[in-house]
């Protein structure tokens, strides 16, 4: 898996920018309640869209598991706590909104997904919103010559399938109310990157070599004509959840 902490100077810049930050901010701010005047960003990163989804009336604060993203938040002016996302030091019925961009999908160990979306529950007053991208892995699937080559090596449990966040977040007491889509700006992925991308366990979530070690399905990749020519770029899925009274 990647090395957050050292992964941070660096992150944006690979993933994006600010172009694929608006979009998600954007999305995000479409499915919550108008009148939410708090929300937290569970695993903010870099800040890079927590930032963005600050509007009038809506006091936005991060946490993250990563003191190299979180001091990256820091520095781009968002209150943010390091904090493990299934303890965080917030009083239970508090915030308005919780959001989730990005996340679920890194959370590979068994029974850590419902414990965040459990956890992003107990924090929502009755009537709070949780905010979550769902299926991100497979959104990368654009029907491209690299998707090919990834085919018979793709994670078979992706661990953000929309579905079980639904049956997680139905556990917990929350109702889906909606969800959006957004561009994922800035990553189509060219096959010289995505082999570079996979030697450096960018796509530890996604790819898992059966049969091959990471080289060689890298050298495959290489074999792939313009090297340099981004593939489409894929379009992303949040879905929302709302806090009913008396759940879970």
């Amino acid at each position: 898996m990647i090395d957050y902490d050292a992964e941070a100077e660096a992150y944006d810049a690979t993933r994006g920018g600010t172009p694929r930050a608006e979009a998600a901010a954007a999305a995000v701010l479409g499915l919550l309640p108008p009148r939410a005047s708090t929300l937290l960003d569970l695993g903010c990163g870099t800040g890079i869209v927590t930032t963005r989804l600050a509007r009038p009336g809506l006091h936005v604060i991060g946490a993250d598991a990563s003191h190299g993203m979180a001091a990256m938040a820091l520095r781009r002016g968002v209150p943010v706590a390091l904090a493990d996302a299934t303890r965080l030091p917030v009083r239970s019925g508090s915030l308005d909104a919780v959001s989730a961009v990005w996340l679920l999908h890194l959370l590979r160990e068994p029974g850590l997904v419902p414990a965040v979306i459990a956890e992003a529950a107990r924090v929502l007053r009755p009537g709070g919103v949780f905010v979550t991208t769902v299926d991100k892995d497979s959104a990368h699937d654009v029907g491209s010559d690299i998707d090919a080559v990834f085919a018979a090596h793709l994670t078979p449990t992706p661990s953000d399938a929309s579905g079980e966040v639904e049956a997680h977040a139905a556990r917990a007491g929350l109702r889906p109310i909606g969800e959006a889509r957004f561009t994922g700006h800035g990553q189509g992925r060219s096959p010289r990157g995505a082999a570079r991308a996979l030697l450096a366990g960018r796509y530890a979530s996604r790819v898992v070599p059966r049969g091959i070690t990471a080289a060689e399905l890298a050298a495959r990749l290489e074999l792939l004509p313009d090297q340099d020519v981004p593939r489409p770029e894929p379009t992303y899925r949040l879905r929302g959840f709302v806090r009913i009274r008396g759940g879970a």
